[in-house]
């Protein structure tokens, strides 16, 4: 009887498994499958080409689009990193200061504020400085940079500060009683025990800064038109199967990453487990020969 109930329970989460699976991925492997197409109609098949691939990289204004989402990402993740170990830092480490909950408040803010408002905001704000700063007057990468950073380091800061909150303090007061300073103490002990959250908080500003469409929209200008707006105005006028083709090889970048990833963690897991017996062996061993 208990046999049967497990076995239906594990149909049962088998079943819910598949459909959410499809649910998520039938739309991916259907837009890959049609960026095969030959037809410029994106819902009808006629046979199977690459001219599609053909015609995207030799897309100027695509190329040129990636080009810079890429760069404003890669700097944007950067320099949220940096904000994000340093607030999770202060609100970690330092005592209790005036005007701590206002800190709080204006680090997290961008989190929970409609992107609407935020970009209008932005805009309002560069606007304003154009008058005075000529750069902020074109709007161009810098403004896009700038902007991205505001609302990823908020991300960054969650994430790193959930890190510190781990660490064990009694590490730091060793080191320093053994004379290690302030700095040395955090590169050599503090910042290789936060480097997952480091390096999440890095992946996570770096994917959003590729994806935001609306901030974006507000604050850049003609010359610096990202990625996700290109593809948003391509849409607009009707789908091409460009997009299918640029879609389909941002999937096979990050599938690759993916699993060049896993793979990494899992050798690194073996290789911890291997280290882990030789240990316990080396122990029974030196035990074994103090018994005798």
């Amino acid at each position: 009887m208990i046999l049967k109930k497990q076995t239906k329970s594990l149909i049962i989460r088998v079943i819910i498994l598949a459909l959410a699976l499809t649910f998520l991925y039938l739309p991916i492997m259907t837009l890959i499958v049609y960026s095969f197409n030959e037809s410029k109609m994106v819902t009808v098949w006629t046979q199977f080409s690459l001219k599609w691939y053909k015609a995207l990289f030799n897309n100027s204004a695509i190329i040129t689009a990636v080009g810079i989402s890429l760069t404003i990402a890669f700097m944007s993740a950067i320099a949220s990193v940096v904000i994000g170990t340093l607030a999770a830092f202060v609100m970690v480490r330092v005592h209790k200061f005036h005007g701590e909950s206002a800190f709080l408040l204006f680090m997290t803010a961008p989190m929970i504020l409609p992107e609407v408002i935020s970009g209008l905001a932005l805009l309002l704000l560069f606007v304003t400085l154009g008058d005075i700063i000529p750069v902020f007057s074109d709007r161009g990468m810098i403004t896009i940079w700038i902007a991205h950073v505001t609302f990823c380091s908020a991300y960054a800061t969650v994430v790193i500060r959930s890190r510190f909150v781990e660490l064990d303090v009694s590490i730091e007061e060793a080191a320093k009683d053994l004379g290690a300073g302030p700095l040395k103490v955090f590169f050599v002990i503090i910042l290789p025990a936060i480097m997952p959250a480091e390096v999440a908080a890095f992946l996570l500003s770096f994917t959003m800064s590729m994806d935001d469409l609306v901030i974006t929209s507000f604050v850049a200008g003609p010359n610096s038109t990202t990625l996700p707006m290109l593809i948003f105005s391509s849409v607009r006028r009707g789908l091409s199967p460009e997009i299918n083709a640029l879609a389909s090889v941002i999937v096979l970048v990050v599938s690759c990453f993916a699993f060049g990833s896993w793979v990494l963690t899992v050798r690194k897991q073996k290789r911890k487990e291997k280290n882990q017996a030789l240990i316990e062996a080396a122990l029974r061993k030196e035990t074994a020969r103090h018994t005798a």
